[in-house]
């Protein structure tokens, strides 16, 4: 097997979207099938963090795919169902209390982790955005530098996870509408920073993050 490796971006290739490429290549090389791992909710105060593994099926990849943050919710939402309805997809999360206790680096792993695990389809190797790959499938993984804008399982990834997380985080807002996550998500906004400097953390906030740890008292 090839031990992992980092995959960066050259000047111009990002233009024209995604593409099928890193997977054909690895098919060429005698993978069965790969999967394209992205993550969303690395940077909120509150919330999980939520990471998804797809294998697309070449026969039935959808039109459009490309970066979830380049794509208005609609179309996001458009592109969901298509790839639950033909693509081999795993979520998984991270918790807050887990981000806590591992810090957000290591949660996020896990949660790639447990989603490559738990697809039902297994992947001779994964295509991982950004520059980390999880430790436990180290040699049977590349990962991609804007992935999410290179190569479309990692888009397709970036799609589910971002959804995924959206309505879990709608969910919590009708537990805790102080809040607002419905509205940013969990991320420091002007309205969710003053809702914690009003009402302070809720069970799923990371009490690990600024401004809400110990050791940034002026927030409260």
């Amino acid at each position: 097997m090839a031990s992992m490796t980092l995959e960066s971006t050259r000047p111009g290739m990002l233009a024209a979207g995604p593409d099928y490429t890193l997977e054909q290549e690895r098919l060429a090389r005698g993978a069965r099938a790969v999967a394209g791992i992205d993550e969303a909710g690395r940077g909120p105060l509150a919330g999980p963090v939520v990471a998804a593994a797809v294998i697309l099926d070449i026969r039935n990849i959808p039109d459009g795919l490309n970066d979830s943050k380049q794509l208005e919710p609609e179309e996001r939402d458009r592109l969901y169902r298509e790839i639950m309805r033909f693509s081999t997809v795993c979520v998984a999360s991270a918790s807050a209390a887990e981000i806590d206790r591992i810090n957000i680096r290591q949660a996020t792993l896990l949660a790639m982790r447990r989603a490559f695990d738990g697809l039902a389809r297994s992947a001779c190797h994964a295509l991982v955005d950004g520059r980390d790959v999880p430790p436990s499938f180290a040699l049977r993984g590349t990962a991609v530098v804007q992935g999410d804008a290179r190569c479309l399982s990692i888009a397709a990834a970036s799609i589910i996870a971002k959804v995924t997380r959206d309505r879990m985080m709608q969910r919590l807002c009708r537990s805790y509408p102080l809040y607002g996550f419905s509205r940013h998500m969990g991320y420091a906004t002007p309205v969710h920073l003053a809702a914690l400097s009003d009402h302070g953390p809720c069970p799923f906030h990371r009490m690990s993050f600024r401004p809400i740890r110990a050791e940034e008292p002026t927030l409260f």
